[in-house]
């Protein structure tokens, strides 16, 4: 993740990360990026089963729940090791996980457990009551996914009605007290649609929106022609930047990120030398912490049914199951060398990824969407957007 607003607008210095000793377990949510130990995060997508029928949808997801989900004491038997062995964040995805009627008590024993406990949903299933349950359990946040307004996210989704629901979502969550926020992932059919999301988020008070760069896994693998080109990409970076500063500057600190495009932080930083290069400084003292894209060591996700995956994309490629070895175990002592590549992929990286001079910075971006394209884990990501001069 890029924070623009902690970035560009200045909300986040390197001290905020450095006076907490940059440890996961002590780090507040938003500056664990900048955490030193990168106890990963895990993504935990607790059922296939959809009620929407989404075009992008990573996960593959379906109508029909899958027969080999873990059970509830196996999730509690999960989550007793993700919180021993140091995991600062769940984030229950899916699938929708709310059409799980265990979502909240397994959310609730993460909590109950130190973990901090999120969840990724289309918004749809939460009413006023699936709200203050959420409240209740000490959820720390909801992430409600949303593509453009109500015709093109309805498109999207599959399904007619999908934006109002996920309104009433957003109203229900904001009722009880409990922090919510959007998640857009950016292709040629929606790009049009970012100015409104942004109207959307001023006019209903949403305090949190991440903007996702397009991967190619799953139904997304499908869209590999909707991506931008480098030239969009840059000019939508700018707006997201230039939409943020202007929100700030009215007295409105929404946080702003984009997120699965490692580019997008020497961008921020090649830009803020132009016009701020002090705060250029800062801003790669805070790159150089975050570290880049950080699949297989800083994130980490577990499938339906206990397969372990270097990320959420990852799901061609399985490292093991928890049902049979403990995560903690399998995440630090694996024996397949592509999990242990890419906690050390800057020295595997080929091409133009391997002489960028925001190797560092950068991580190497994203190996899924390389493998995608040229069926070279190690290939350069054909999403970066920079250009031959600002990587040398």
């Amino acid at each position: 993740m890029i924070g623009i607003s902690k970035l560009y607008c200045g909300t986040v210095e390197p001290s905020d990360a450095l006076r907490y000793g940059r440890s996961s377990a002590s780090l507040p949510s938003h500056l664990l990026q900048f955490s030193k130990d990168k106890r990963p995060v895990v993504v935990w997508n607790i059922t296939q089963r959809c009620n929407l029928k989404c075009i992008h949808c990573y996960a593959h997801a379906t109508e029909k729940k899958a027969s080999n989900e873990l059970t509830t004491d196996q999730g509690k038997h999960l989550l007793d090791d993700l919180a021993q062995f140091g995991v600062p964040v769940v984030l229950f995805s899916g699938g929708e996980p709310l059409v799980r009627k265990d979502l909240p008590d397994l959310a609730a024993y993460a909590v109950s457990k130190g973990m901090r406990a999120v969840i990724s949903t289309n918004g749809t299933l939460i009413n006023r009551e699936m709200a203050q349950r959420l409240k209740d359990i000490g959820l720390s946040y909801v992430g409600i996914s949303l593509d453009g307004t109500k015709p093109i996210n309805d498109q999207f989704r599959g399904v007619q009605g999908a934006f109002d629901a996920a309104m009433k979502g957003v109203e229900n969550c904001q009722h009880v007290g409990i922090k919510v926020g959007f998640r857009f992932t950016i292709n040629n059919m929606n790009i049009k649609e970012i100015p409104a999301i942004f109207d959307i988020l001023e006019q209903m008070d949403v305090p949190r929106i991440c903007f996702y760069h397009l991967v190619y896994a799953g139904r997304g693998s499908t869209l590999v022609e909707q991506d931008l080109s480098h030239a969009e990409k840059r000019k939508t970076v700018d707006y997201i930047i230039d939409r943020t500063q202007k929100m700030h500057d009215n007295g409105k600190d929404r946080e702003v990120l984009t997120v699965d495009n490692h580019a997008d932080g020497p961008y921020i930083y090649l830009r803020l030398l132009k016009e701020d290069p002090e705060r250029a400084r800062e801003v790669l003292t805070l790159l150089k912490m975050n570290e880049g894209n950080n699949s297989g060591r800083g994130i980490g996700c577990i499938s339906w049914n206990g397969d372990i995956h270097a990320d959420q994309f990852w799901r061609h490629k399985s490292f093991g199951n928890v049902c049979q070895t403990p995560f903690s175990e399998l995440w630090t002592n694996n024996p397949d060398p592509i999990l242990n590549q890419l906690k050390e992929k800057k020295k595997h990286v080929k091409g133009r990824c391997s002489q960028c001079k925001w190797l560092d910075v950068c991580g190497g971006n994203f190996r899924v969407r390389a493998e995608a394209v040229t069926g070279d884990i190690w290939a350069p990501d054909p999403a970066c957007y920079l250009t031959d001069e600002e990587i040398h």
